[in-house]
């Protein structure tokens, strides 16, 4: 008599048939209406479930062997009986199975806090069923699913990134620009247009394929609110590539969303309208690219390569031969493999595995410091452990577990060598390692001086790009309004002494000479405060040094203001540069350290350098715009109304004394490695913990 228990099947399972398996064998999908989940099973599963009201095993068997032209073992039945009950599939008959059913519900029942622990990462909510009006408004956007418009919207989206390429120093620009609490609002209301819109392409392509849309909602990705359909019935479709239509219909209108505002913004004037088409173009852009399409966290890009792959939950079978192969490589063991396939496919998913698992480190890593961050400290501080320790050190703990039980079958030398491997990592992660500081920089002449006109005027001469010395005419510039009113002053002055050379003796002449006298002085005197003034307009040089950055449009006769840099003087003797390093980095250089400066975009040997001086307050604005990031350099700047010019982030200043003059002799910016004392990563990394967590707790 066979052990093998064959309970009865629930009378409200559904049976569809689905795509072939990837051997080519037909396969079929077992719906559960109850929790709407879809169990994938195969031709000798479904043969069996073909005769499961026979409720004996034996005659169970015989009737799949005469229907099967491949072997049929009595495992089989056992493994498939299993497989029903651990998914509630089957009926309770007796009190004995319903008292084996509480057990399990009560073994898989989570406290509320293991629940929060569990779901706080993700959960959703249903908020609507949309399938009426789907159906209302499908007549209005059928046109959408066109080939015309297929070709349309590729037409549209090359064109936009050609004119925007064209443009593409004004896209970075405004990129920068919206870098500020109002660009993050503009982006969030963006974030929920283009959101929405993905959500709708999922249920349109259901809704065209017959296929019903349960229910669309929000999902919470720890506690962030984001939109999700649910599109579970696919799984009834027989055509894997419908299937892959509805899995993709998000990316693709987000894809063609993203495609059309980039050509209306490159087509758009300034203001609001090509703001918002912005902030919509760059969102669907990211977004699609970096996480729609990733297929390391169950978005979209999972659910395409997983159909793409005929591999339902790619995730855990791919991590399941991640664990064995770590097993077989570090510990020697003769485990096999949880499933036969093409050693090929194998490798390939257990590098996708390991991808995954760093990944899902980075991005949980990430996830703990927005959670610390956004909340207040005490919240912000246990989620961050939670995190950490639930995501990222619980699997870790788990499979060290299982290394530590099995360690009897673990080879002697192979013991030994992943003690020493772990001793050589601890070691270079606390061993205290010289490692320069990287610091933007900017580097010019220790004395430079730009030219300015005192006063607006014309220019008659300047001098090319080239050497000068102290004292020599760098520009000459004329002011025939200051001409006009030294020669109106000067007449004046000659009209009053001729008038007063023509006097007749008297009283009456001897009291307007003394008035004469007095206006020809005062005369003179205005004439000869206009000619000083024409004199400032001859730009002489301060220092000796040369001429650089000369303003090729301030040429003779051109017109000049006091704000207008006619160029630049720079002294070649002494050059200097500027390095700005954030607070981490402050601590561990000191002056005197070595530096070398790279220069951007200039190949060959760096110049030496040390450290003339460090800042101790922070730099509150950037005097020089070469660095900034609407310029094209490194650092962004903070916007609020006119102000552009102060860092984003904490900076302090330090000034650096160069040993020989830069390759490029000029004004330009470049890379400074400054010398840093010795630390390890290790204690760096435990230090930085320790301080966060005292200043965040208040102690």
């Amino acid at each position: 008599m066979s052990a093998v228990s064959v309970p009865p099947l629930r009378d409200d399972l559904q049976l569809f048939p689905a795509a072939a398996a990837r051997d080519g064998s037909p396969a079929w999908s077992v719906h559960d209406p109850v929790t709407n989940r879809f169990f994938r099973v195969g031709w000798v599963e479904f043969t069996l479930l073909s005769h499961w009201a026979l409720a004996v095993p034996e005659k169970i068997l015989a009737a799949a062997r005469r229907a099967l032209p491949v072997p049929v073992s009595e495992d089989d039945l056992a493994a498939l009986s299993r497989f029903l009950q651990a998914h509630q599939l089957t009926r309770v008959a007796d009190a004995a199975a319903v008292e084996r059913l509480a057990k399990v519900n009560a073994a898989r029942r989570q406290g509320a806090l293991k629940w929060l622990l569990h779901n706080y990462l993700f959960f959703r909510i249903p908020l609507v069923r949309p399938q009426r009006f789907l159906d209302a408004t499908w007549p209005f956007v059928s046109m959408l699913f066109s080939r015309a418009f297929a070709w349309f919207a590729i037409a549209a989206t090359a064109l936009g990134l050609l004119l925007t390429f064209r443009q593409w120093d004004a896209f970075q620009a405004t990129f920068v620009d919206f870098l500020s609490l109002e660009g993050m609002a503009g982006y969030a209301v963006a974030l929920l247009f283009a959101k929405t819109l993905h959500e709708l392409g999922h249920a349109y392509t259901a809704r065209r394929h017959g296929v019903r849309v349960g229910h669309m909602g929000l999902a919470f990705l720890v506690l962030w609110p984001m939109l999700y359909t649910d599109t579970s019935e696919s799984w009834k479709l027989r055509d894997a590539r419908a299937r892959f239509r509805i899995a993709s219909a998000g990316i693709r209108t987000e894809l063609v969303l993203a495609g059309l505002a980039t050509l209306a913004w490159a087509l758009a004037d300034d203001g609001p309208w090509r703001n918002a088409l912005f902030f919509l173009a760059t969102t669907s852009w990211v977004l699609t690219l970096s996480i729609n399409a990733s297929p390391f966290m169950r978005f979209d890009g999972y659910f395409l390569l997983s159909d793409w792959l005929d591999l339902p939950n790619l995730h855990d079978r791919a991590f399941a031969l991640a664990r064995v192969a770590l097993r077989r490589t570090l510990l020697g063991l003769a485990e096999p493999y949880p499933e036969a396939m093409a050693p090929r496919l194998r490798r390939g998913l257990i590098a996708f595995a390991y991808v995954t698992w760093l990944y899902r480190l980075v991005l949980f890593l990430g996830i703990a410091v927005a959670v610390y961050l956004f909340f207040f400290k005490a919240l912000g501080i246990l989620l961050f452990l939670v995190e950490i320790a639930w995501f990222v050190a619980r699997p870790v703990v788990m499979e060290l577990r299982v290394w530590h039980a099995r360690r009897g079958e673990i080879a002697r030398g192979r013991t030994i060598g992943l003690a020493m491997l772990a001793g050589g990592l601890i070691v270079l992660l606390f061993f205290p390692w010289a490692r320069d500081v990287h610091a933007p920089a900017w580097v010019h002449a220790r004395d430079q001086q730009g030219i300015y006109t005192p006063l607006p005027g014309r220019i008659v001469s300047v001098v090319r790009e080239g050497p000068v010395e102290a004292g020599d005419p760098i520009a000459v510039l004329e002011s025939p309004d200051l001409r006009m009113r030294a020669t109106q002053f000067e007449r004046a002055a000659r009209t009053l002494t001729h008038r007063l050379n023509q006097g007749v003796a008297g009283r009456d002449y001897l009291e307007r000479q003394a008035v004469f006298v007095q206006q020809v002085a005062e005369q003179l005197a205005e004439a000869s405060a206009r000619r000083a003034e024409m004199n400032r307009l001859v730009l002489r040089a301060p220092f000796a040094g040369r001429i650089v950055d000369a303003d090729p449009a301030s040429g003779p006769g051109a017109w000049v203001n006091e704000e207008h840099q006619i160029a630049m003087l720079v002294d070649d003797g002494a050059w200097t540069a500027e390095a700005f390093v954030d607070q981490k980095a402050l601590g561990r250089i000191a002056d005197g350290a070595r530096v070398r400066l790279y220069a951007e975009g200039v190949a060959g040997e760096p110049v030496a350098g040390r450290v003339l001086g460090i800042d101790r307050s922070r730099v509150e604005h950037l005097a020089e715009p070469i660095l900034m990031a609407q310029y094209g350099g490194p650092l962004p700047m903070l916007e609020s109304g006119a102000v552009h010019d102060v860092p984003r982030d904490t900076l302090f200043r330090v000034r650096i004394r160069l040993d020989a003059p830069p390759a490029r002799g000029a004004v330009h910016r470049g890379t400074a490695l400054i010398e840093g004392d010795r630390a390890s990563l290790g204690w760096e990394w435990v230090r930085n913990a320790v301080s966060v967590l005292v200043r965040e707790s208040g102690f």
